[in-house]
């Protein structure tokens, strides 16, 4: 918190409010105070101009204020064994006069006026909003402890106090509602102010003279009639102005007491006379208009009165869920707001004028604006952490819609859990894919040694003796023996035909590695087993003519 040196009520510290948010302002900015709308607050600030205080305000309720609280304070000072000094604060843009604060910073004081209904609740410990958002922007700007909210006339009979805490989300909630309310600022246009209207009748009607004596004597009644119903004629009924309604109601009256008018007159007449057709027709006549008129008025006034309140709950919940779609612009598809709470209905209840309408519906939208904005910030900020914890692990958060409502703060722990239980399942998941290839390499292994084994076994046995041959037995005769024809001399060629299969048959353990060398001894023993041609691992053996 940073002090400022200005005496509170001295034109320093009035033109240093100016520039600030003040805790003072806190409850009419959340549409919570009982002293000035939300709307009167945004005038204020746009045009710089305070609200006129009188001088009976002035004396009786500041003056007063301020010796009551000067004399509570030594009373709260005693009791908690501290002093207690009034400071004038800021923190950003928002700011706080303390009616005093301990030494340490760790205490504030707030004093406020007695009366029997807040002394109640001070008692109960329970604050109504118009106190509790004040007391809150005390908090957040000078970062205290807590506040003790006095409540007295400054004498010892007259004095409650209770501790008030921060209450967890109301901070948050109240720099949201300053954050939307100086866009409603940005955006407000200030309209003259129009003092309270009153309804107004058309000028009166002449006193209707009739004078009877067995026939109409005297009578104003054709002059009357034509006044009577050119006046009806001029009466307004298309109501736009709150000026209109309290017109259109006035009327309503006027037309009920004219008809109330003639029927004493149609009365007094008949007093006077067994009938006279003319004069009562006349009256009828009258009497019909106004009736006519003022039930028509009464309609209109409760339709265009209906009308006006739909119209003004409809603008609100449009402009709400305008602000709803700028945020879903803001989360990039990724999620979308939920629905959040507005009952204009309500807010405009039991509420008369069109400005009254208008005011309340308007306190009713911000505070929908601030919920909905919280709301937005939250699920960004989960997004974000999406975003930087769990990049690599989208498929894990399918729920995305739920998770973004939660508090950041539980958040963060559970994509952390869930990533962690994924990381050991495929860990897992990887060791024992690996001790499967494992046992089936060993597997692989064990068959080809027992197969070498066999392989160098039968090497290893004595070779067959060949089969003898049955010579033929010769004949001999007396021819001359033919010239001996000696054997055509064979040689042995080895082709090899996948070099790199028989390597690999070699470097596996499949193929010995005798192979690679020529042992011409074995090769011609197999020719001689085989016959012509024998192969093995890529290697093509056979007989060839030299």
């Amino acid at each position: 918190m940073k002090v400022h040196k200005v005496e509170q009520g001295s034109p320093e510290w009035h033109a240093l409010r100016a520039n600030y948010h003040t805790a003072s302002e806190a409850p009419a900015m959340m549409g919570a105070s009982k002293q000035m709308k939300r709307t009167e607050l945004l005038h204020a600030k746009k045009t710089g101009l305070d609200r006129d205080i009188s001088w009976w305000v002035q004396k009786y309720l500041f003056d007063k204020g301020h010796e009551s609280e000067a004399r509570a304070r030594p009373i709260l000072e005693e009791r908690i064994g501290e002093d207690l000094f009034p400071v004038v604060g800021t923190e950003g843009n928002l700011l706080a006069s303390l009616d005093g604060c301990t030494m340490l910073g760790e205490i504030l004081f707030e004093h406020k006026m007695w009366n029997e209904q807040l002394a109640a609740d001070v008692r109960a410990g329970d604050l109504d909003a118009h106190y509790y958002w004040q007391l809150e922007q005390q908090l957040l700007v000078s970062g205290a402890e807590k506040v003790i909210f006095v409540c007295s006339d400054g004498t010892e009979q007259n004095f409650v106090s209770m501790d008030y805490f921060p209450v967890p989300g109301r901070a948050a909630k109240l720099v949201a509602g300053w954050k939307q309310f100086e866009a409603d600022l940005e955006a407000y246009e200030p309209v003259e102010a129009v003092a309270e209207v009153v309804g107004k009748t058309p000028d009166a009607l002449p006193a209707l003279r009739i004078e009877v004596t067995g026939m109409v004597t005297a009578s104003n009644l054709e002059q009357f009639k034509a006044h009577s119903l050119a006046m009806f004629a001029s009466i307004n009924t298309d109501l736009q102005t709150d000026q209109h309604f309290a017109d259109a109601e006035k009327n309503v009256k006027w037309c009920g007491e004219v008809e109330d008018r003639l029927a004493a007159a149609k009365q007094h007449a008949l007093s006077q006379t067994e009938s006279i057709d003319a004069l009562f027709r006349a009256i009828d006549e009258i009497s019909s208009e106004a009736r006519a008129k003022r039930l028509e008025l009464n309609k209109l006034v409760s339709a265009r009165k209906v009308a006006i309140r739909e119209d003004i709950v409809m603008t609100a919940a449009k402009s709400l869920q305008t602000h709803i779609d700028q945020i879903n612009n803001t989360l990039g598809g990724k999620a979308r707001m939920p629905k959040v709470d507005a009952d204009f209905a309500g807010a405009i209840k039991g509420k008369k004028t069109i400005a009254s309408l208008r005011d309340a519906a308007d306190s009713e939208l911000a505070r929908a604006k601030i919920d909905a904005s919280q709301i937005g910030d939250r699920m960004r900020a989960n997004l974000n952490s999406l975003v930087e914890l769990a990049a690599d692990y989208t498929f894990l958060f399918n729920d995305v819609q739920q998770l973004v409502m939660k508090e950041n703060e539980d958040l963060v722990p559970l994509i952390k859990v869930r990533i962690s239980d994924h990381q050991k399942a495929e860990e897992a998941r990887l060791e024992a894919q690996r001790e499967q290839i494992r046992q089936e390499e060993a597997r692989r292994l064990q068959r080809e040694a027992e197969d070498r084994a066999a392989a160098e076994a039968k090497a290893k046995a004595p070779a067959p003796a060949p089969k003898q041959v049955e010579q033929p037995v010769q004949r001999v005769t007396s021819v001359a023996p033919a010239a001996k024809v000696p054997p055509k001399p064979m040689k042995l060629e080895a082709q090899v035909t996948d070099l790199e299969a028989l390597v690999k048959a070699v470097y596996e353990g499949r193929a010995p590695i005798s192979v690679l060398t020529v042992n011409w001894d074995a090769l011609d023993d197999l020719v001689h087993i085989h016959g012509e041609a024998f192969s093995m691992d890529g290697v093509v053996l056979q007989q060839v003519a030299a």
